[in-house]
């Protein structure tokens, strides 16, 4: 048996497929993962993201903390409530986890963190706080619970089932947060689409999933979460990037801030932005029959016997009606229109590289 969130039990009830991830026991999907993805891009679907770790960092040195801790410029965050993507790194630039950082006072930062990787996480921030001796004080808030409210429809729902949210979030800019009562609700996700992800008490959270449903919000599963967020081109941890990976080559140097000074991971990621990568993420569709998922090696020539890499994520979309996804390939070959072979079962399929996202909505505000 894995860990369990506070909506394990209301999982089960409505008969979803439970799985394990990264050690969590999860919903996969209620029935149809397609259906649970069209729901998300057509109206609203709601997912469980408990097993996501919230911590609270808090003390004199918390923003220098975070400026030497991640990647990203935490001196943008001046505004409370104010979002802020961004990924730790270790010394030779690889990924330790990427992360959402919520600015809440002074001395009062929110970090949400991966799931499968918290422990690892809390580890590596206390040896980094340890090291330099900064004055904060690390705590995991597992007494909260999570749900994501996705979708074109998803906060005209939310605010149905908690009118007295409305005010407070009805203009809240993307990445920005609020603090409701027990609730506190950020305008962030991971599929693409508008929405809320709201936490609160971990007691509160089967009532807030039941009023959801009741207005007709659909329950969503891992298995939806994963095809919505790659085709919006949205990296996933231990697939698409990890400690062997930097963010130049994972296509996010976007969040690489060297002007800020010192952090950790900088001296590497300074010489790739001057020097060039030999590899790169990039998005692929695949042009023959077939659909092409992680771990499938690719070449770049039919007849070619050695891989230059494999699949990191993908799948057929339900969206685009296409088998697309992810993959590493060297740097000359990482262009646009660029063909190459994904081996699907000893056959050679063909591929071409395209550009990320491969699917964005369109924005109303």
């Amino acid at each position: 048996m894995g860990n369990r969130t506070p909506l394990y039990e209301t999982h089960v009830a409505s008969g979803a497929k439970i799985v394990d991830f990264g050690g969590w026991d999860m919903p996969l999907n209620y029935g149809s993962q397609i259906e649970e993805h069209h729901a998300v891009r057509r109206d609203a679907g709601m997912f469980d993201v408990s097993h996501m770790c919230p911590v609270d960092i808090r003390g004199g040195d918390a923003r220098a903390f975070l400026r030497h801790l991640v990647a990203n410029n935490v001196d943008r965050l001046a505004q409370p409530g104010k979002a802020l993507y961004s990924c730790m790194l270790n010394p030779a630039g690889g990924v330790v986890d990427d992360l959402i950082i919520y600015f809440l006072g002074e001395d009062w930062f929110r970090v949400v963190v991966n799931a499968s990787t918290a422990g690892k996480d809390l580890a590596w921030m206390e040896k980094v706080r340890s090291e330099r001796a900064f004055s904060v004080k690390i705590t995991p808030r597992r007494d909260l619970a999570m749900i994501a409210i996705q979708g074109p429809n998803a906060r005209a729902k939310f605010w149905q089932v908690r009118p007295a949210a409305k005010a407070a979030t009805e203009n809240l800019g993307a990445f920005f947060a609020a603090a409701v009562g027990d609730l506190f609700v950020a305008r962030t996700g991971y599929t693409g689409e508008d929405g809320f992800e709201v936490m609160l008490p971990a007691g509160q959270a089967a009532a807030l999933w039941a009023d959801l449903k009741a207005a007709g919000v659909a329950e969503a599963g891992l298995g939806a979460r994963d095809t919505l967020r790659l085709e919006a081109g949205m990296n996933l941890y231990g697939n698409d990037m990890d400690e062997t990976t930097t963010l130049v080559e994972a296509g996010l140097g976007w969040i690489v801030k060297l002007e800020k000074g010192d952090f950790i991971g900088r001296d590497v990621l300074e010489r790739q932005q001057e020097a060039g990568v030999e590899r790169r993420l990039v998005g692929f569709e695949l042009l023959s029959p077939g659909i092409a998922r992680h771990g499938h090696s690719v070449l770049l020539g039919e007849d070619d016997d050695e891989p230059v890499g494999h699949v990191t994520s993908g799948t057929r979309l339900p969206s685009l009606g296409k088998s697309m996804g992810m993959v590493y390939l060297p740097a000359a070959a990482a262009q646009a229109g660029r063909e190459f072979f994904v081996d699907i079962r000893d056959r050679r399929a063909r591929a071409r590289v395209v550009e990320l996202p491969f699917y964005s909505r369109k924005k109303k505000s």
